[in-house]
């Protein structure tokens, strides 16, 4: 293989009703997937993600652990379709980082599922302690963002996603006040998102307290598979230093665009599970190709620039 190539996972927010349905019912790797996940949550959750509401699937608690079992469920649909084909570097954006944890082998699908549901349960009880919202911000910089909002309260940067696309997090009324003066400093449009809670933001560290122990006690082990991490926006390879990040992020900016600029030498890019925000990012980057697996139907123009690597 001469191409290297990245395996993406998107993150909360990137959720709908109905995902993976279409692979579960063409391929039995991906229906074990659900399955396995089923029977060890001992809860019907494949359920929740093939028929549940928009607003059921939305919820922290469920909504984590649908995105991380579906594209679990996808990318071992890739792995048995291209058994010869492994990534240069693994990443993800916020939750997708726990995927990318077990996708690069450096924690098995059925404990990294564990850590995804403590994560969802604290940060969910967190949410409902410390209610908040997040917004995208277009049209400013990370550093604009910055300079603007700088003296705010109860506001956070949350996420570096790409140039011109922000992301803020906080209490409602700190977001609606950051927003007023981001719109008068010149943003574009400030766009309230469809999660939660406020997350990466000071509200979550309750849950980030919580979480901590249980991170601290996983088995990652190493990797030769590359993996950008969240809060240093780059590679990260010591097990000490992968589970002090995953700590870090509940409460830390995500800062996407460094991570994906940090991959400069990716030939191609994979996004895997639900939609195609990520894709959408690195269109903004100009990186390197960037195809989406978000269907059964991508898997032809995925299986033929994989086969010309």
């Amino acid at each position: 293989m001469s191409k290297k190539i990245g395996y993406l996972f998107p993150g909360q927010g990137a959720q709908s009703p109905g995902m993976g349905k279409d692979f579960a019912a063409a391929f039995s790797v991906a229906r074990h997937t659900f399955e396995e996940a089923d029977e060890w949550l001992n809860e019907k959750l494949s359920e929740i993600i093939f028929e549940g509401s928009e607003a059921l699937l939305t919820e922290t608690r469920y909504s984590q652990l649908a995105i991380f079992i579906t594209s679990t469920a996808v990318l071992r649909v890739v792995q048995s379709q291209f058994p010869n084909i492994q990534p240069a570097v693994c990443s993800g954006l916020s939750l997708g980082e726990y995927t990318a944890l077990s996708a690069s082998g450096r924690l098995s699908f059925r404990e990294t599922l564990f850590l995804v549901r403590e994560r969802a349960r604290f940060m969910n009880e967190a949410c409902k302690k410390t209610p908040g919202m997040m917004a995208a911000v277009l049209g400013c910089s990370g550093a604009e963002v910055e300079s603007i909002l700088a003296g705010c309260s109860e506001i956070w940067i949350a996420n570096y996603n790409a140039p011109g696309q922000i992301v803020i997090s906080g209490t409602k009324e700190g977001v609606e006040k950051a927003s007023l003066r981001l719109k008068e400093g010149g943003a574009k449009r400030v766009i309230p998102l469809a999660v939660h809670g406020a997350f990466h933001s000071g509200l979550m560290s309750l849950a980030q307290e919580e979480l901590e122990s249980f991170i601290s006690a996983s088995a990652v082990q190493k990797s030769s598979i590359g993996f950008v991490m969240n809060v240093p926006g780059n590679f990260v390879s010591s097990i000490e230093d992968v589970k002090k990040y995953l700590i870090q992020q509940v409460t830390h900016s995500v800062r996407w665009e460094q991570g994906i600029q940090a991959m400069g030498s990716i030939d191609l890019f994979i996004e895997m599970g639900c939609g195609k925000t990520l894709a959408g990012l690195n269109k903004k980057m100009e990186t390197a190709p960037t195809l989406s697996l978000d269907k059964v139907v991508d898997l032809e123009r995925v299986g033929k620039e994989l086969c010309n690597c």
